[in-house]
């Protein structure tokens, strides 16, 4: 599992010219899953998700996670973060989750951050969505599993 990570002030998604998911402040996640992610993968990665430390305190220092600053989450599925782009020019997407799986799983983890009291929005999984976000810093992470 990969989740790109991002501190924003904003994000939205929209699918068909519907806006189906918006935030304030807080983070914006683009998730891939792999063929070996499973229920404890998606837990952990919540978990560590909802946790890591990417907003200011009082001190400017990356002290504080989105719960502290009583932030949102805009998830986002993102097969693509799967793909293979160690050789040629077209990636290869054999280390992506088939469909089934990835459906599942994502929504797995949408469960799991929502577990951590935290508002969290969504796109749709397999759909064409258009994301927008203004990144603060910019600050991004790739976290893997």
């Amino acid at each position: 599992m990969k989740v790109l990570l991002q501190r924003v002030s904003e994000a939205s998604v929209t699918v068909s010219g519907d806006c189906v998911g918006r935030i304030g402040q807080g983070l914006l996640l683009l998730v891939g899953i792999e063929p070996g992610d499973d229920e404890a993968t998606i837990a952990r990665m919540a978990e560590r998700t909802v946790g890591y430390r990417v907003f200011a305190d009082s001190d400017d220092k990356m002290n504080l996670d989105v719960r502290d600053i009583h932030g949102a989450i805009l998830a986002i599925s993102q097969f693509t973060l799967a793909a293979d782009t160690r050789k040629g020019r077209r990636p290869s997407f054999s280390k992506a989750a088939q469909p089934e799986q990835g459906k599942q799983l994502y929504e797995g983890y949408l469960r799991e951050l929502e577990k951590q009291n935290i508002p969290v929005r969504s796109g749709v999984f397999g759909a064409d969505m258009q994301v927008q976000l203004v990144n603060d810093g910019p600050v991004t992470f790739l976290l893997s599993s």
